[in-house]
């Protein structure tokens, strides 16, 4: 067995070379990867978007822990009711979901369509749609304002932190 020494801050470490090739690769692994951050603040215990405002806050009950600038769906205006209609859905849904390897850098999923927003698209003779997410951008994608088609977008290094903050479970009400 080759031994190989390391030295550290002024230790030395012995190790053979199938632990010291593994920790050089989780050390190299955890310096590259910037996008998984850890979050150790207070619980992000909810989520309020204000569509009209261009805004998402993150809160701790009443407190705002972070708030961002946002893009939407390419016709914002009211409550997404159909598949296509790139509206952003309004009214008071969860986090369902996470997605590390999104199309569009990171992504966390809302629960939408619920049981009344499946009704109505069901009376239309539509579907609601789905795959609502708040999420980055893609790296060839070009930001513009309301590009999206319903989900709420912010840049990739907003998307870390939002990603890292909140957890599954979390609710989410959608303003106008």
């Amino acid at each position: 067995m080759v031994m190989i020494s390391k030295r550290l801050s002024g230790a030395v470490f012995l190790m053979n070379r199938r632990t010291f090739t593994c920790m050089a690769a989780l050390f190299s692994l955890t310096a590259c990867t910037k996008k998984f951050r850890v979050y150790t603040g207070p619980t992000v215990t909810n989520i309020v978007v204000q569509k009209s405002r261009r805004k998402i806050f993150l809160l701790h009950n009443t407190k705002v822990l972070k708030k961002y600038d946002l893009e939407l769906g390419f016709a914002p205006a009211g409550h997404k009711e159909i598949e296509g209609d790139g509206r952003t859905p309004e009214g008071r849904y969860f986090i369902d979901r996470k997605n590390p390897s999104s199309s569009f850098y990171l992504s966390i999923g809302i629960s939408y369509p619920n049981e009344l927003d499946r009704a109505r698209a069901h009376a239309m003779g539509k579907s609601p749609g789905g795959d609502i997410f708040i999420h980055g951008t893609p790296g060839s994608k070009v930001r513009r304002e309301d590009w999206t088609a319903g989900c709420i977008a912010v840049n990739d290094r907003e998307m870390e932190d939002i990603y890292a903050m909140v957890n599954i479970g979390t609710p989410i009400f959608l303003n106008a």
